[in-house]
Formats: structure tokens, C-alpha cells, sequence
């Protein structure tokens, strides 16, 4: 949802950075135990803002470093807190992530803008050697999307692709007046620990498979398929009358094995 500002901080919310600020204490606090990394390794913080987490994060991290994009909450930052490990630049930009040590896996803590959600989610599942876990904070709907399993109405390309990196856990809610300005919309927060071994296929066509899979969800995969698949519109060993959103994870990995 963006940033977190502690009360009575007078920064004004920005609206093209996506930026609603956490106000609830007892939030705060939540989010912060929920991290079960080693404290002795490295920690980023996505998006300070203005730093509801980051004094309790800085404590329990020696080795704490920032990611902010906006200049006004780098300033209030490096006021607040001496000597603080922060980098100006956009959290998409992935040179960020070639400063971290290159021997140790690192944690990622943060409020994520929504517009940008998926987009980060991607870069830390795509680099995911480098990291041990993640604890986020994002749309309730879009964490729903992360944890669905086969069969349920929210499992699709974001549940299956994610699910292939890493373990996914939804951890616990956020009503939308703990925020302000306060959305139209409920957050979540969620752990994400990169311990899955990469699938022993091209990731490349393993992701066009499952986009592809799911590109009409309520159609047969002999029809979404339809591309990748032989004039006759067959493949052995498969029964395509089925949906993509039957498919279990493993049989998403031989799928792309077998096309």
C-alpha cells in the first residue's frame, strides 16, 4: 500500500507513488515480528517512507538498508535516523539488488505500492538465489491470488508462478482505516520464503506455457493451448478437455516439459 508514517508526521501522500500511510501501531508491530530471518544477515526495507518500521527494523538488523524512491522521504530519513544504509532509486531497477553481499541471502521487508506490486514480486522470484524471505504487505485480493490453490476462483498465473519459486503464506489482514489516507480497498501482509529449487525446464517457456494455459480461463486447454500444441491439437499423455486452473503446480512443470 505503500509507505508507512508514524502519527503526526506531516508528509503529504502522494498519489502517483502510490502512497497511503500506515498509522496503526499495532500493525506496525505485527508486521515487523512477523520477519523470522536470521538477525546477523542483511535486511532491505521497500519503501520506508517516512518510517514506522524502520527504527524497530534498524534495531533488530544491524545490517538494515533502504530502498525510497522519493526524495522528500530520504531527507526526513537521514534525519531521523544517523547514519542510515539508504539508496534513491526505483525498486524495479535491479541494480539494487547487485550491491547486496553476493555470498549471503537477503531479506526483504515492505509496504508495496499496488501499481507495482506483481512487477516486484516478479524481480524477487526471478533473482531469488539472492533472497531467504520476504514479508509484505499488498491488496488483500492480490494476496488471495498469491496463496489460491487448484480449483479455487483465484488461482492463476500469479498463484502458479509464484508458488513454483517459493512458499507462500498469508499471515494476516489490514482493514483499510488503518491507513491514511484511507483506500477503498483491504491489505494483507504475507511471508514468502524463496526455499523451492527451480524447475528443471526453460523458466522463459515454463512462463509462456502457464500465461498461455490461463489466457482464457474457462476454456479447455486444447482450445488456450492452441497455439503450442500440433495440428490435430493433441498432446500424449495429456487430457486437454480440462481447465488450467485444475492443474496442480507439477503438472504445470511437465506440461511446459512435454509442449
Amino acid at each position: 500500500m505503500g509507505v508507512c508514517v508514524p502519527l503526526g508526521m506531516s508528509i503529504k501522500p502522494l498519489k502517483h507513488l502510490g502512497q497511503n500511510f500506515l498509522t496503526d501501531q499495532s500493525v506496525i508491530d505485527r508486521i515487523v515480528d512477523s520477519i523470522e530471518a536470521d538477525p546477523r544477515l542483511p535486511l532491505v526495507e521497500i519503501g520506508p517512507g517516512t518510517g514506522a518500521l524502520t527504527g524497530q527494523l534498524r534495531m533488530r538488523y544491524p545490517r538494515y538498508r533502504a530502498i525510497e524512491i522519493d526524495t522528500r522521504s530520504v531527507e526526513h530519513l537521514q534525519k531521523q535516523h544517523s547514519g542510515i544504509d539508504i539508496l534513491q532509486m526505483d525498486v524495479l531497477d535491479p541494480r539494487w539488488i547487485d550491491t547486496m553481499p553476493s555470498d549471503e541471502r537477503v531479506a526483504v521487508i515492505g509496504n508495496l505500492p499496488y501499481y507495482i506490486t506483481s512487477p516486484i514480486i516478479f524481480l524477487l522470484i526471478d533473482r531469488r538465489e539472492r533472497f531467504s524471505e520476504a514479508v509484505i504487505m499488498v491488496q488483500k485480493e492480490v494476496a488471495e491470488r498469491l496463496v489460491a490453490t487448484p480449483g479455487h476462483r483465484e488461482y492463476g498465473i500469479l498463484s502458479v508462478q509464484v508458488q513454483l519459486a517459493a512458499h507462500v503464506e498469508l499471515l494476516f489482514t489490514v482493514p483499510n482505516t488503518a491507513f491514511h489516507p484511507v483506500p477503498k480497498v483491504e491489505s494483507a501482509v504475507l511471508r514468502i520464503v524463496f526455499d523451492k529449487p527451480r524447475p528443471d525446464v526453460d523458466p522463459e517457456h515454463l512462463r509462456r506455457v502457464i500465461r498461455q494455459a490461463f489466457s482464457q480461463k474457462r476454456k479447455m486447454l486444447r482450445n488456450t493451448l492452441a497455439p503450442m500444441l500440433p495440428a490435430d491439437k493433441s498432446l500424449p499423455g495429456w487430457d486437454l478437455s480440462r481447465r488450467a486452473e485444475t492443474l496442480s503446480l507439477e503438472e504445470f512443470v511437465a506440461l511446459a516439459k512435454t509442449i
